[in-house]
């Protein structure tokens, strides 16, 4: 399980890291709000732990447009403040708990894990895999549905299969050869360009860039990857 850590407290963010750390969680940390956003977006977690009062760009406006984009990671927000509007605000913004500062470390633990068990989009590696969710794209892989900015998009079968592996898979860069082995299987002899041609399709129909896709992405000499 992959946590992201946002907050500008050197001592906290050092306490918190080692903490989690032996309870098994994978921490990336970030001290300020710009940074952290950013990570947010790039890279994969499974929980979000957000101070309120961060430099460049605060808690609140972090999960505010983090739920805009349509991306549904647990957030955990942290503060100084107690007052019942303050935490109001977080959770009306999207954020699913609330930890006013000075806390004990088995609380924020115990909250962790409890905001883990009740997560609705399951995001853990392997083919257990039922939902996902990157940019504006959620994924129902038992339902095979897919949609973006709340509009259903329409894949092939195998544009669905390629897709899912990548996204079960991601990460790790894959070659086109193992690509056609894993997804299309041995006996289907398509050539090497049949994945490139599916890999185009794909980020015309996901990507808001297609021409400069943030998930579905080339690592030039070697294959492809899923980013997020």
């Amino acid at each position: 399980m992959r946590v992201l850590l946002v907050e500008d407290e050197e001592g906290l963010v050092l306490t918190l890291t080692d903490r989690l750390k032996s309870e098994g969680f994978e921490v990336v940390s970030a001290t300020d709000g710009k940074s952290g956003f950013e990570l947010a977006q790039s890279e994969h977690f499974d929980l979000f732990i957000l101070d309120v009062m961060l430099p460049k760009k605060n808690g609140y406006d972090i999960c505010r447009d983090l739920r805009q984009k349509g991306i549904a990671t647990p957030v955990l927000m942290l503060t100084a403040k107690g007052e019942t509007i303050d935490k109001v605000l977080g959770l009306k913004l999207g954020a699913d708990d609330y930890l006013t500062k000075p806390f004990e470390m088995i609380e924020l633990v115990a909250r962790v894990e409890a905001l883990l068990r009740r997560s609705p989009v399951q995001q853990t590696d392997g083919s257990g895999v039922d939902s996902f969710r990157f940019g504006e794209v959620s994924i129902d892989f038992k339902r095979a549905e897919v949609i973006k900015s709340h509009q259903p998009v329409e894949l092939s079968a195998m544009e669905f299969r390629l897709l899912q592996f990548l996204i079960e898979n991601r990460g790790s860069v894959h070659s086109r050869d193992h690509l056609l082995d894993a997804v299309w299987g041995y006996d289907a002899m398509p050539s090497t360009r049949t994945v490139d041609v599916h890999i185009a399709w794909l980020r015309q129909k996901l990507e808001d860039n297609p021409k400069h896709p943030a998930f579905i992405q080339t690592v030039h000499g070697m294959g492809y990857k899923f980013a997020a």
